[in-house]
């Protein structure tokens, strides 16, 4: 059955093959478009450099008019991440719109990685931390 929601998806899927964001990769999961895996490599120079992230996306009917649920799968200490895995990000919450695809997503969460806001945190201790990472720099 080919609905609104996965057509969408197979035209984010064929987008993200065609022309991937650098550090970015994802993928339908075991032949479900409805879920996803995803990895995010850390960038350079950042706390983050090296890592590999690994996410799912949970998507439903009514993408992609609602954002899907995503999450980390590895471990994360960040001043955005929840310690399930869900990520306090406001295009994924408040400021969702369908002109995201699933490779806009997954940028603006390598970003997030990268350039976290200590003041509105998911994980206190870790903007604590940050916080006090950056007074000594």
């Amino acid at each position: 059955m080919s609905t609104p929601a996965r057509k969408r998806l197979m035209l984010d899927f064929k987008r993200l093959q065609q022309d991937p964001p650098a550090g970015i990769s994802g993928a339908s999961q075991d032949n479900n478009i409805m879920l996803w895996n995803a990895v995010i490599f850390g960038h350079d120079d950042t706390p983050w450099d090296g890592g590999t992230f690994k996410l799912t996306l949970q998507f439903t009917e009514d993408y992609p008019n609602k954002p899907p649920t995503v999450r980390f799968v590895s471990r994360m200490f960040h001043p955005h991440i929840y310690a399930d895995g869900s990520i306090c990000l406001d295009i994924l919450q408040n400021q969702w719109g369908p002109i995201y695809d699933v490779g806009a997503i997954l940028t603006s969460i390598q970003s997030l990685l990268c350039d976290p806001n200590p003041n509105s945190p998911a994980n206190s201790e870790a903007a604590c931390m940050f916080r006090s990472c950056m007074h000594v720099q």
